[in-house]
């Protein structure tokens, strides 16, 4: 008897599915969250403009954006738990609530940039970077003194700060495991990390003054005061890169015969160099805007002075401070010159960053440096 084989059948391909079909799928398409926050803006703008159609009302613009968040939260929630489930209604969720802290974050810092720059153009001039405040009652005047103060006064605390904080964290990483000098050393740095500013200026007020007498205002003073407060910083941020990198490369070239001094030179710290790079240009940037301390130690003044061991020292902080608690007439002037000085001191700190985030791309592993 012969057998004959059924003809093949045709799998039946995947019909295209609409938009419509593909919502009710178990997952929301990629427009869904932004037409939700759009209608959750919307339907707060229309809230508070009611609102403030009313006798004495006004538009409450955080009012407005806390309502608008709220709304997106819940919406997206339920709308995400009824297409996608539970699960994906709870990521949904948490994902708005970060979204929104981060918004939250940036507000005082976008704020903080955007009334710097109004504020600040307005002093900016070319006697503002190249002439001093001597002999200078009312308008005119510059901040040379003070950008040059706070260029050698940071950079002095930098070069105490740098190798000692970096040395450190070497110890701490690769021969003070399980020490207890380590752990006291890193006590101590958890306590310094910790202490006031106005503290760190006292100390370097009084060591000098041991020595000097009362009365003394160096800018070596303001620098030491300064490297107090950078050190643990310095420490803390190596300390953890050092962590980062791989206790195999250590292996491979302790291994091949290479000396530890020279694994910790050659592979260590070159692994770790963008880390350590960020952590120091966070350490400068945490006190190059310090004022208490460098009030105590460097004093200020109206004229040059680039000896950073004779007589006072004037640093943009304390410029900006003076010119706008003692306003002379006309007040407009030296406002203006305080908040140019503020601005300049952001300048600086954004330039320093975007050096160290070249620098730490130029030796980056990757790069064969």
């Amino acid at each position: 008897m012969a057998i004959t084989s059924a003809p093949p059948t045709e799998t039946p391909s995947a019909p295209t599915l609409t938009v419509d079909q593909r919502i009710t799928t178990g997952r929301l398409p990629k427009w869904a969250p932004w037409g939700i926050l759009g209608a959750s803006i919307l339907l707060s703008l229309i809230l508070f403009g009611i609102v403030s159609l009313a006798p004495e009302g006004s538009f409450n613009i955080a009012g407005f954006a806390v309502v608008a968040a709220l709304v997106y939260l819940v919406l997206i929630t339920v709308v995400s738990s009824v297409v996608e489930g539970r699960r994906k209604a709870v990521d949904r969720l948490v994902t708005g609530i970060v979204s929104t802290a981060f918004a939250i974050a940036m507000v005082p810092l976008i704020s903080l940039a955007i009334t710097a720059v109004v504020n600040g153009v307005a002093g900016l001039s070319a006697e503002f970077f190249t002439s001093s405040m001597r002999n200078v009652v009312g308008e005119g005047g510059g901040a040379l003194h003070a950008i040059v103060g706070t260029l050698l006064i940071t950079g002095a605390a930098a070069i105490i700060s740098i190798p000692i904080g970096i040395f450190t964290a070497i110890y701490l990483v690769e021969y003070g495991e399980g020490k207890r000098l380590a752990q006291g050393i890193t006590f101590l740095v958890d306590v310094m990390t910790g202490i006031p500013s106005i503290v760190a200026g006292l100390f370097a007020y009084a060591l000098f003054a041991i020595f000097f007498g009362q009365g003394i205002r160096l800018g070596i003073m303001g620098a030491i005061a300064l490297s107090v407060l950078m050190i643990p910083v310095v420490v803390r941020s190596c300390e953890e890169m050092l962590r980062l990198v791989p206790n195999e490369l250590r292996e491979a070239s302790l291994a091949l015969g290479v000396p530890k001094w020279l694994t910790i030179a050659k592979v260590v710290l070159p692994t770790a160099i963008g880390g350590i790079v960020t952590g120091i240009m966070l350490s400068i940037a945490r006190v190059i805007g310090e004022t208490a301390p460098l009030l105590i130690t460097a004093g200020f003044t109206t004229s040059m002075n680039y000896n950073l061991f004779e007589g006072r020292m004037m640093t943009l902080p304390v410029f900006t401070y003076t010119q706008f608690m003692n306003q002379g007439i006309p007040a407009e002037a030296y406002i203006n010159r305080a908040w140019a000085a503020a601005l300049v001191l952001i300048l600086i700190v954004m330039a320093l960053n975007i050096v160290a985030r070249v620098i730490a791309n130029f030796y980056a592993p990757s790069k064969g440096r």
